[in-house]
Formats: structure tokens, sequence, C-alpha cells
């Protein structure tokens, strides 16, 4: 059975690396036995992931990409195929998380949601998708969240971007899987619920009030620890999720069951 989750001779490519849950998923992918390429736009945090990789033994390059604009996608993914070959793997994990409601958010804040959470997805896969057509293999992971179907409950920390934005996710994940299948390219989303990361922990983590009420309502009475998302990106990166197709994997301990 471990053969299903080793990753030894493959590519994977992941946005958003240079902190949080993308960076250690890159690590997870090079314990796996993957080469990693790294992408995000502070290339001085990637390098620091870069090097925790090249440790272990595995070849990683550190490409400076914005994800919303499509010609610095365009040159980071031939950057990849230039070294690499080939791109076996992509986790989409780029994403922003802006607060307020629609009758605060300015139309720029919108934007910039949809642009990092949905068109980082679009740009991303437009570029690794063919090589992968091309190959007739393809494990393409979207970072959505819990939050794309349930609301947050806390006026406090209303995000109706985030929301609506991670809700597009499912429906581009679903979309995709259904058009990609048939060329050996699986598409799949997963839910990650409240982690610690940069993002989180000068916002949710610091709140004792919302983290007091979030712990009460979930099962696990904890949010999740470093490391618990890597066992579900595994999976659905792996073999082991062959014929696993345009679904939506919630990680959060138990807190969006009704």
């Amino acid at each position: 059975m471990s053969d299903y989750f080793d990753l030894s001779g493959k590519v994977a490519v992941v946005t958003g690396a240079s902190s949080g849950l993308g960076a250690d998923a890159a690590v997870a992918y090079a314990q796996a036995g993957a080469d990693v390429a790294l992408l995000a736009r502070r290339i001085e945090k990637l390098n620091e992931v870069k090097a925790v990789i090249e440790k272990l033994g595995r070849k990683v390059i550190a490409v400076g990409c914005d994800v919303t604009n499509e010609e610095s996608v365009k040159a980071a993914i031939q950057t990849v195929l230039d070294t690499f070959g080939h791109i076996d793997i992509v986790l989409n994990d780029a994403g922003i998380a802006q607060g307020g409601g629609v009758e605060d958010l300015s139309e720029e804040a919108w934007d910039r949601s949809f642009d990092t959470n949905v068109k980082g997805i679009y740009l991303t896969s437009k570029y690794v998708i063919p090589q992968m057509k091309e190959r007739g293999y393809g494990k393409i992971v979207n970072i959505a969240s819990v939050n794309a179907v349930i609301a947050d409950k806390e006026e406090t920390f209303t995000r109706h971007a985030y929301n609506a934005s991670k809700s597009a996710v499912l429906g581009l994940t679903k979309g995709m899987a259904c058009t990609y299948a048939k060329y050996g390219i699986t598409v799949n989303a997963i839910g990650p619920a409240l982690f610690e990361s940069e993002m989180t922990a000068g916002t949710l983590f610091k709140s004792e009030q919302f983290l007091t009420g979030y712990n009460h309502l979930n099962p696990t009475g904890r949010p999740g620890k470093k490391g618990e998302l890597n066992g579900t990106i595994l999976y659905l990166s792996s073999d082991a999720s062959s014929y696993v197709q345009g679904q939506f994997i919630i990680v959060d301990g138990g807190g969006a069951l009704v």
C-alpha cells in the first residue's frame, strides 16, 4: 500500500508556497519523494522553504510568481518545465481571506479576492494542463475552504468575498474534473477549517473570543495543527486517489457536521 503514496519521480508545483499550509505541503511532497517547484511572490520566503527541501535531498526550485497575472504564471510554469521537463502535481494553495461584508467591501477588495482565490487556479491550470494531457497523467488539488459551504457565524469575522470565492473554487474544480478526466487528470478540492498560518496568526488566532467559540463548537475542541492537512493533500496528489474525481474533502475536525 505504501507504493500508492510514493511520489518518487514526480514533480509537484505548489503555489502560495512561501508560508503556511503551502510551505508545509511542499515539504511533505519532498518527504514523499517528489521534486518540488515553489511558486509565490515573496522569493526570500520561498528560499527559506527551498533550503528545508534541499536538506531532504530533493531537487527544488523557487520561482517568483504572481498568480493573478497571466504573464507571470505563464513564465513561471515554463521555468518549471524547462527545469524538470514535466509536471505531475499541482497544489493550488495561493489565497487570501479578505474580511468584510458586502456593504463594507470595496470593489477592489472583492476583485482581489477573486483574482487570487479563483483566477489564480484558472491561470495555473491553464498552463499546466496541456502537458498533462500530452502525457496522460496529472493531479490537480485546489485548496478551497470549509467556508465555501458554511458561513462565518461570528460577525466580527464576516468574510463575504472569501465565502463566495472559495465556493467558486468548488464549481471550477467540478467543471475541470469532468472535462479532463478522460486525459488521466484528476481534479479535487480540499476544505480546511482553521489552521494556524501566517494568514490566520494575525487575525483569527489573535481573538480569544473567536477561538473559545470555535473550540466549543468543534467536536475535536481545537483548531488544526501543523501538518494535519498533509495526509489529505498527499492522498489526492498520489495514485491512492486514482478513481477520486471532482470531490471536496473537508478537513475541519468535524466542525461542519450537521
